[in-house]
């Protein structure tokens, strides 16, 4: 195979047009091997075969910088520039990361997992190479879905005037990860339909030269693009109309399906390992659709990531003009959600913890400050969710509970998640928050309030002594454990259901040490500047010993999620060993 000896780009450049060809075939066909077995971002990394090629035959990396746009496209890059070893051979699948990672090659050049950030961290290496009198060509590489977020425009916008080397790479597949939303799109689709010559062009408006290639899939075509643009000294796009899913038919024809999957069978591209059963991505949207058929007033927004609670086609199609994808815009969605609060109506906007990071101001500033009464659902909040890096969903809590007016809420099963839908819907006085629970979906064991607005009170499950469980969230189920555990070494603990992770119920905490002597926290997140250290400053000053449980402060990558747990000791045995040692004290 031609892909065994390619160890680097110069590789590439050695090779005829045919070979090339002959190369993009064996890398489709390896990406559908290791996907197939492993999973991964499907769609966009077929599409982007004879692209990827084509750069490394025209520009010289390291030396020639490319950042690619939230790395999903990144496979073939990685497979030519020294790691291709990690897609030819199964036992080394899990050598690279699904991202560009600098640790991995000098070909990285940032860890890129979120989207719209390559033109504005790539025009920082540019910057910096002129600084420092350097050459070399920087090329940014960007989908038309990414051209959505706002930092990508401020990128474009600033790049304008940068009057040096810099290449924009716009691969346009007529997708986001759904479809494209937004009054941009039209103008691609009218370049596409000129092939390049509209009279309106975005780029051009913003001050970009601008090359159009509407084979983006062709080799040929690509290198004599890239050729063109090679060592300019101007900023210019380069627009590639490419296939997502290319070379594979199910990918083609279910685009949306294909932007990342499962473990798959080549042949019929059905997953290997479906999931069964109710989970709570359907359950949101589905009782978010009959809340929208008894009140026209509800809608649901997505900041394009409509599948990840449940929003498919069918049901996009059904809610009509109360689902709203604003594209990958986090902040415009917070902030329109403000807006459509303010105006009566209720907005439920959708959000990966992941993803709620790039709201932040918006949530304070434009949402928090207004005290406007719109539901945001944080999709994912879990150690165990997602692993890589780019994608942690940890953070949510320490992020958002220290935002005045916002009333965050944690439930712990099915009834209750829904229950606080319903009174968010209701609510006039705050904006809330709700973390949706994570895994399968658990029916309530025990009766759950409709009503939360007094605000903190926790809800107390089991009454005992000497210990008190407060269990957030998805880990009440850890504390439940704990609990038994506790019992059979003769201790009846005290078991506490929290629901809320923005507001403390103080007067129950002031009653805990007059019976009990340790209390402990369990919150499926970071641990720092979270809900166990706002319990246990509460109760600094009594004679009680607080454990907090969550997650250590760092950046962790593509963990073994029972390793991961037990290192930060949140397995049932290991929190009872310690509680033990701190009743022995």
């Amino acid at each position: 195979m031609l892909i065994e000896h390619i160890q680097a780009p110069a590789d590439v450049k050695r090779l005829s047009l045919p070979e090339l060809n002959g190369l993009a075939g064996e890398i489709r066909q390896l990406l559908l091997e290791k996907l197939s077995e492993h999973g991964g971002h499907c769609g966009p990394n077929l599409g982007m075969v004879e692209a990827t090629i084509a750069l490394h035959y025209v520009f010289n990396s390291p030396t020639d910088k490319l950042v690619f746009d939230v790395s999903h496209q990144s496979y073939v890059h990685k497979m030519l520039t020294g790691r291709a070893a990690a897609f030819l051979h199964a036992e080394r699948y899990d050598e690279v990361s699904g991202y560009t990672e600098p640790a991995e090659s000098p070909h990285d050049h940032f860890v890129i997992g979120h989207t719209s950030t390559s033109v504005s961290l790539a025009s920082g290496l540019a910057k910096g190479r002129d600084l420092r009198g350097e050459q070399g060509n920087v090329v940014a590489v960007i989908g038309d879905g990414s051209l959505s977020g706002g930092e990508a425009f401020e990128g474009l916008d600033w790049a304008a005037e940068m009057g040096t080397n810099f290449i924009v790479v716009v691969n346009d597949n007529e997708m986001s990860i759904a479809e494209n939303h937004g009054g941009l799109y039209r103008n691609l689709a009218a370049l596409r339909a000129s092939k390049g010559e509209a009279k309106d062009n975005f780029f051009r408006a913003l001050g970009l030269d601008y090359l159009y290639v509407e084979e983006g899939n062709d080799i040929a075509a690509l290198i004599d693009a890239f050729q063109r643009v090679k060592d300019t000294d101007h900023p210019v796009v380069v627009h590639l109309h490419t296939l997502k899913g290319k070379g594979y038919a199910p990918a083609e024809r279910d685009k949306e399906r294909w932007h990342w999957t499962m473990p798959f069978d080549t042949v019929t591209g059905e997953l290997k390992h479906p999931s069964t059963g109710e989970d709570y991505n359907s359950l949101t949207a589905e009782h978010l659709l009959q809340r929208m058929k008894e009140d026209p007033a509800v809608c649901a927004i997505t900041a394009g990531t409509p599948g990840i609670w449940g929003w498919t086609p069918a049901r996009r199609a059904e809610a009509g003009r109360q689902y709203v994808d604003v594209g990958i815009a986090e902040e415009h969605a917070v902030a329109l959600a403000s807006g459509i609060a303010r105006a009566g109506g209720k907005p439920v906007f959708g959000v990966c913890s992941s993803f709620v990071q790039r709201a932040y101001d918006q949530l304070s500033q434009d949402l928090c400050i207004n005290d406007n009464p719109a539901t945001v659902l944080v999709l994912w909040g879990s150690l165990l969710s997602m692993t890589d890096v780019t994608h942690l969903c940890h953070f949510d809590i320490p992020l958002m509970s220290g935002i005045p007016n916002l009333v965050y809420l944690a439930p712990t099963n099915r009834e209750e998640y829904l229950a606080m839908l319903d009174w968010s819907l209701a609510y006039q006085a705050h904006p809330v928050a709700i973390r949706v629970p994570v895994g399968p979906v658990v029916a309530a064991s025990r009766p759950v309030s409709t009503d939360f607005s007094r605000l903190g009170e926790f809800e107390v499950v089991q009454h005992g002594s000497e210990v008190a469980i407060l269990a957030l969230g998805n880990f009440f189920a850890l504390g439940e454990r704990v609990c038994t555990l506790l019992a059979a070494q003769g201790i009846e603990a005290t078991l506490v259901n929290p629901r809320f992770i923005t507001h403390l119920d103080e007067p129950l905490l002031r009653a805990l040490p007059e019976n009990h002597r340790v209390v402990v926290t369990l919150e499926d997140g970071a641990l720092e500047g979270g809900f166990g250290e706002k319990v246990a400053r509460t109760l600094g000053p009594a004679a009680v010993r607080t454990l907090a449980y969550g997650a250590r402060k760092e950046f962790a990558d593509r963990y073994a999620p029972a390793d991961f747990l037990a290192a930060n000791r949140l397995v049932d045995s290991l929190i009872v060993e310690d509680v033990l040692h701190a009743l022995a004290l």
